[in-house]
């Protein structure tokens, strides 16, 4: 089968683990619950133009990702694990085009396109990534067809400028013009690296096309989402939420080096090869054009995205490919190359995960991880995906080692207290009874996190200060009130405790409080 039909191998297994995972694991607060609840506010109020979470227009995102699970519900109605599934195939649709991408760099090479598939589900943190409703594996498929529309360019096709120009505009509808940090640089550097004669007095026509193409399909959306949304919604995404964030972060500041530091848990497992390491600098990279792009596109991100003010591990996902496609070019002549720094890491973290079985942990964990024979089973699982990598070798041990890891600690989670405490289902359901008399959040800033799970048709009030408090009880005689408790929240004594997040959440009733609390005036 691996040698036969490796594509369809790695696109199976990934799509296997991911949704078993799914079933193992709630919606990851706060960015999965807020992105299913953007989703269905879309679905419920029937406004495809402008997103909105908690039903006030949404600036943080475009509505691509939105568009897609809408659409997957118009199939097969309202479903978690149908939405959740879209993700995953973004990850698997990544995976053939990586392979494809393969084909067309080595077409003197036809297992190229297998080992790059299975490459790519070798890396734990595409693996991961492409597990979660979240942007970066919609965002690489943008990138994969970019760059395989670039490669078949040529000065008088505009048939290719015309696909590398939509792929842009694909980007930007998914995670804005962060796309250009992903594809302008191979683009820009097109000579250097791709098999067909285009000079550089040539370039600037042929990408202006392309950029043309992609501003208008972009306006398509655009204009009349920006007339529809008025004038804080068009700054907000047209500065705020591109710009702006390249200057200086509203979130997530880190240093520039940040990247480099974490460059061994990108690459997890395949850059733990010494073989590849080895061949690495055998290899004639001047003289491998496939290898010149896969420099150009994951220097040139690295080097943007350490320049830039917030940083996160995921911004990279779309690079990934590019690590699975170096591994399988030089893996041609070491197909059978081992990963044992990878697997001693491996051991370790098993050693220690028995440690922890067996260690007096802190009151939270312990409740988190119970029961703690879960460690246990963890850290064999893990034993035998350390025996299987090095049975199968190569870069189907990687996809062993990394589904492997990824399945077992969605187990750990879904067989200890862990699901139960990040899943918003318990608050919701309280929320959900409450409807008609009037919802509010207090303290800090409120993200939808129960919107979807509750399945709310009205926004959830939030209530920063006290004064706030007192005039929305005064409105809402009934109403439910949710926050955590160790913040501003209501002076009188919860009806209920729930642990969420690994914190207390309080539900209080207004018909609790003391007159003095309805009564502001």
């Amino acid at each position: 089968m691996i040698r036969r039909h490796p594509v369809a191998l790695a696109v199976g297994c990934l799509l296997l683990t991911a949704t078993l995972g799914l079933l193992l694991r709630p919606l990851a607060p706060i960015d999965e619950t807020r992105y299913l609840a953007v989703a269905w506010e879309m679905h419920t109020t029937g406004n495809w133009l402008v997103p909105s979470k908690n039903f006030a227009f949404y600036s943080d995102k475009p509505p691509l990702l939105f568009w897609a699970i809408n659409l997957v519900w118009l199939v097969t109605g309202v479903s978690t694990l149908a939405a959740r599934l879209v993700g995953p195939a973004c990850a698997c649709l990544a995976i053939w085009l990586t392979a494809r991408l393969a084909r067309r760099l080595w077409p003197e090479d036809p297992e190229a396109g297998g080992r790059a598939a299975l490459a790519l589900a070798g890396l734990a943190v595409f693996a991961l990534s492409g597990s979660l409703t979240m942007f970066d594996a919609p965002l690489a498929v943008c990138v994969l067809l970019g760059l395989i529309a670039l490669d078949a360019a040529r000065p008088e096709d505009r048939t290719s400028w015309t696909r590398f120009g939509a792929a842009i505009a694909l980007g930007v509808l998914t995670k804005g013009p962060v796309i250009l940090f992903h594809l302008l640089p191979a683009a820009l550097l097109f000579p250097l690296w791709s098999r067909n004669e285009i000079r550089w007095r040539q370039l600037p026509g042929c990408l202006g096309f392309a950029v043309m193409v992609a501003l208008g399909l972009v306006a398509l959306w655009l204009v009349p989402a920006a007339i529809a949304g008025g004038p804080a919604w068009r700054e907000a995404v047209l500065w705020h939420q591109s710009a702006g964030r390249l200057a200086e972060s509203f979130a997530h500041a880190r240093p520039w080096w940040w990247y480099l530091a974490l460059l061994p848990v990108l690459g997890f497992p395949l850059l733990w090869s010494p073989a590849l390491w080895h061949e690495g600098r055998q290899f004639s990279w001047r003289q491998d054009r496939g290898l010149r792009l896969c420099l150009i596109w994951t220097g040139a991100a690295l080097a943007l995205f350490s320049l830039t003010s917030g940083k996160q591990l995921h911004y990279l996902v779309p690079e990934l490919p590019a690590l699975a496609l170096v591994a399988a070019r030089l893996g041609r002549n070491v197909p059978g190359f081992g990963l044992q720094p990878a697997i001693i890491a491996i051991g370790l973290a098993a050693l220690a995960a028995v440690g922890a079985g067996f260690a007096p942990l802190p009151l939270r964990l312990r409740m988190l991880f119970d029961p703690a024979s879960a460690f246990l089973a963890w850290a064999l699982l893990a034993v035998a995906l350390c025996w299987a990598a090095t049975r199968w070798r190569g870069a189907a041990g990687a996809m062993i080692l990394s589904l492997g890891l990824l399945l077992a600690t969605n187990l750990l989670i879904g067989t200890t207290r862990t699901a139960q405490v990040y899943d918003a289902a318990a608050i919701a359901a309280r929320m959900a009874t409450h409807r008609a008399d009037g919802l509010a959040f207090a303290g800090a800033p409120y993200h939808a996190e129960f919107n979807f799970a509750a399945r709310l048709t009205k926004p959830v009030a939030e209530l920063p200060d006290p004064a706030a408090l007192r005039s929305w009880a005064a409105l809402h005689p009934q109403g439910l009130i949710v926050g955590r408790i160790d913040q501003s929240t209501p002076p009188w004594q919860p009806h209920e405790t729930i642990l969420f997040r690994n914190q207390d959440y309080g539900i209080w009733s207004v018909a609790d409080a003391p007159l003095t609390e309805r009564n502001p005036g």
